[in-house]
């Protein structure tokens, strides 16, 4: 996809694969067929740039055909460079700002208490997104409100856009602010998929706070030009880079 559009988030999409998939394929209450049934589980992507991975994970799923990610940013697709809400099935937020769609699945988790709904609420963050303060104000906001409707996912790759986060602002210890916020924590390695999924799932049954997972990753997961490399945040392989990433991915060209 990003190879195609010349542009795009590979290194932070590979990252957050394994959840994705995770998530989909095993944890989710979902219908593609249904988008919009009302008492799905919602997924929001607040790290919107990773939106690649999730789109994949989509059209897999069966929300809309795999032909269509062929046409990820170009003019009239459904599937632009960031999330947007009404013209790609399963997209629950538009994601831009850090933060931004953090707190609308928070404002999801509030309604769906409101409401006496028992569908869950999902969210994924970034580090480099918690350099942002409203990912804190809305933490406190979720805690305080008890919303253990709720469970976020950290993608813990450690990059940023321009530099590796503790170079840039340093959020150590990570898991130990998120225990202070009053958030039960879960640390696991995001790449193992037992963790993954056992982590999703005893989300399910934590009582009167919300979740965070914890998950230690690797930037650009799977291409080993592409792994814990700054470079590869924002920009798409050309045609050789491709066919080396395909090959090592266990692909076909």
């Amino acid at each position: 996809m990003t190879h195609l559009a010349g542009s795009g988030h590979p290194g932070g999409s590979l990252s957050a694969t394994d959840i994705f998939s995770a998530l989909y394929f095993r944890v989710l209450r979902h219908d593609p067929a249904n988008p919009h049934w009302e008492d799905r589980d919602r997924f929001v992507l607040s790290k919107g740039h990773a939106c690649v991975g999730l789109y994949a994970t989509l059209a897999e799923s069966g929300y809309f055909p795999v032909e269509t990610l062929d046409t990820l940013r170009k003019l009239g697709s459904p599937l632009q460079g960031h999330p947007e809400v009404g013209t790609c099935p399963g997209i629950e937020a538009p994601a831009g700002s850090e933060g931004q769609a953090f707190g609308m699945a928070i404002g999801m988790a509030i309604a769906a208490k409101m409401d006496k709904r028992a569908n869950r609420i999902w969210t994924m963050v970034g580090d480099g997104e918690c350099d942002a303060g409203p990912v804190w104000e809305g933490a406190m906001i979720a805690a305080a409100r008890g919303l253990d409707n709720l469970t976020a996912i950290l993608d813990r790759n450690r990059i940023q856009q321009d530099d590796f986060c503790a170079n840039v602002l340093p959020t150590e210890p990570m898991a130990e602010k998120w225990r202070a916020m009053g958030w039960h924590v879960i640390e696991i390695d995001g790449h193992d998929m037992v963790q993954v999924v056992q982590s999703l799932e005893a989300s399910k049954s934590v009582a009167g706070k919300p979740t965070m997972i914890v998950a230690q990753t690797v930037k650009g997961k799977g291409v080993s030009f592409m792994e814990n490399n700054v470079d590869w945040h924002g920009k798409g392989p050309n045609k050789e880079q491709y066919e080396a990433a395909l090959r090592e991915l266990g692909g076909a060209s």
